[in-house]
């Protein structure tokens, strides 16, 4: 065991209650009609306390008690575990009720473009107390934190289990395409999908970014493109855009993005939209997490 280990199991509330009342009133007699006790104990037990520690706390040759520099010094830390202690069964009743607490929160890149600030807004509005904490992942990631409990909360892209994992659609978009601005469909105004018959499109790689691959694809049924990169990142994708790489279907809240000889053109004719879960664990255990679930509960629909 440490020193500190060994001195925190020496010392008592008592000890160290009796002490602080003994330094404020600067008398034991005082302190022990204070403290609703006689004064031979309370004189015992702030001489334990000082065998304990190993330091002279007060000193007693003069008429009035004094603290010692050393007394001086325990005094403030003292008073601070008081105060610990008093305010940690109101903690633990808070943080039990879901008023207090840490909520652990996983999105991917694209949920921060546009929408998670808000989302994270509208949570800490309703419940300020609670501190959340956030971590940017690929949804495989995020289910695998989740299932681990690393994780409280996903914003993540669908599919999910759910035999394990509860959620609730909280953000949908359509898809843009984004477009070097030197490129025939960079005017403004709608673009319908058949346009792009023969174009060159950036596509999205179908492991890491499985759900974009195939919302993509469904996207493109029955156009046929030349296919360009294969990439995970919308970011990424926008950078090869402005290259004059190809052009891209991205969700529209990319556009808050606004790298140099890009244009996003609108879509009609699509039906596709881009879809955002929160995602949690079944029966969770946190109680703060419990109270922002309440919370989706009454979210808008999408």
């Amino acid at each position: 065991m440490t020193d500190h280990g060994k001195l925190s199991s020496m010392l008592s509330l008592e000890q160290v209650r009796g002490f602080v009342v003994v330094a404020e009133e600067g008398n034991f007699r005082r302190a022990a009609e204070r403290l609703q006790m006689t004064q031979p104990p309370l004189s015992r037990q702030i001489q334990k306390l000082e065998r304990d520690i190993g330091v002279l706390l007060l000193d007693r040759t003069q008429r009035q008690v004094v603290l010692t520099p050393a007394g001086e010094a325990f005094l403030a830390e003292a008073r601070r575990l008081l105060a610990l202690a008093e305010a940690a069964p109101g903690t633990a009743r808070l943080v039990a009720a879901g008023h207090t607490g840490t909520v652990r929160i996983g999105f991917t890149a694209t949920a921060g473009f546009g929408f998670l600030g808000g989302f994270l807004n509208q949570i800490s509005n309703a419940l300020p107390e609670v501190e959340l904490t956030l971590g940017e992942q690929v949804s495989a990631e995020q289910f695998g934190e989740l299932a681990s409990g690393r994780l409280d909360l996903a914003l993540a892209r669908p599919p999910f289990d759910r035999v394990e994992f509860d959620g609730r659609l909280v953000h949908r978009e359509p898809l843009v395409l984004a477009v070097p601005e030197s490129h025939r469909l960079a005017a403004s105004g709608p673009l319908a999908i058949r346009e792009l018959e023969g174009e060159r499109l950036l596509v999205y790689a179908p492991g890491p970014a499985r759900y974009f691959a195939e919302l993509t694809a469904r996207t493109l049924a029955g156009i046929s493109y030349d296919t360009a990169d294969r990439l995970t990142q919308v970011h990424t994708m926008l950078a090869l855009v402005s290259a004059g790489r190809g052009l891209a279907l991205v969700p529209e809240t990319a556009g808050h993005l606004h790298p140099d000889g890009v244009r996003y053109r609108p879509l009609t004719g699509v039906r596709e939209h881009a879809e955002l879960y929160a995602v949690w664990r079944r029966r969770p255990a946190n109680p703060a997490l419990r109270r922002v679930i309440d919370l989706l509960e009454t979210w808008p629909d999408s």
